[in-house]
């Protein structure tokens, strides 16, 4: 058995490949938290993959589903580009890119707590 090789493989010259983090990874994005821009509502949305780990015991409501996301789980943030703090929002993936075809209003049950 030969020794295992820690590099990558696909040939090539090495100085012609991406550098890490620098946005190229599958469909545009950096996996390691980036934020690039979307348009949503007519307005541009900053986007920030979340790996999910670092929020144990946070709860957040996803406004595409209203269904909670639960603790560990990876999702992504957006907000308005030009909004605060106070305007981000966390969302499932799924939800994130099927926004378009939702309705502008989800209702939420009578039951369903409002955080």
């Amino acid at each position: 058995m030969s020794p295992r090789h820690n590099r990558p493989r696909g040939g090539g010259n090495p100085a012609d490949r991406p550098e890490p983090g620098s946005g190229s990874g599958p469909g545009g994005l950096d996996r390691f938290g980036l934020e690039h821009t979307e348009e949503y509502q007519g307005e541009e949305w900053k986007v920030r993959h979340v790996a999910g780990a670092s929020a144990a015991g946070k709860r957040y409501r996803c406004p595409g589903c209203d269904q909670e996301i639960p603790s560990g789980t990876p999702h992504l943030v957006a907000w308005p580009e030009y909004g605060g703090v106070d305007d981000r929002r966390h969302w499932h993936k799924a939800c994130w890119n099927a926004k378009d075809r939702r309705t502008s209003r989800v209702q939420r049950s009578r039951n369903a707590p409002k955080y």
